[in-house]
């Protein structure tokens, strides 16, 4: 079985950084961010991934084709979590995605988190998917929490599992 997820290096980070404002494009409709004057979204989490070592980028693929990405934080702490993922539109319903956070998962066992938005219902389908296949149906909880910083945004729903 071919690998999807790949470990980014510098020479992907501008493959990485055009697939985090596709991704940021599509996160805006439930966090009602808008981009800066420049066209850009935020993007310390992108920078964090490529310099601190507790983080880890991945870039997707489909071949040589960028597929999406990955972002992995608290590799330096008890619980990981998988703090950004995308897989994109051409790419996706093909299990891509599931492959990749199997794949990115099994790198780094132990216990995982993940947070998405109850009002993106692909995420939601896609995420308990995830959960049950790789910890089994009762292997996995699901809890609200607010979003910091942000009290006009309904909470958060973060899925924990271990892999």
């Amino acid at each position: 079985m071919p690998s999807y997820a790949h470990l980014a290096h510098a020479h992907d980070r501008p493959a990485l950084e055009r697939l985090w404002l596709m991704f940021r494009h599509d996160m805006s409709q439930y966090q009602g961010q808008l981009p800066h004057p420049d066209g850009t979204f935020r993007d310390d989490r992108l920078r964090a991934a490529f310099v601190d070592p507790g983080w880890a980028p991945y870039l997707l693929r489909i071949g040589e084709a960028p597929a999406g990405l990955a972002l992995v934080r608290g590799l330096d702490e008890p619980v990981r979590v998988l703090n950004s993922f995308f897989v994109v539109r051409g790419a996706r319903r093909r299990g891509i995605g599931l492959r990749a956070v199997r794949e990115v998962t099994a790198r780094h066992p132990g216990p995982w988190k993940v947070a998405f938005q109850d009002s993106n219902a692909g995420a939601v389908a896609f995420w308990r998917r995830v959960a049950t296949e790789i910890a089994g149906a009762e292997g996995w909880a699901e809890t609200r929490h607010a979003v910091p910083d942000r009290p006009d945004l309904p909470p958060d729903v973060w899925i924990s599992f271990t892999a």
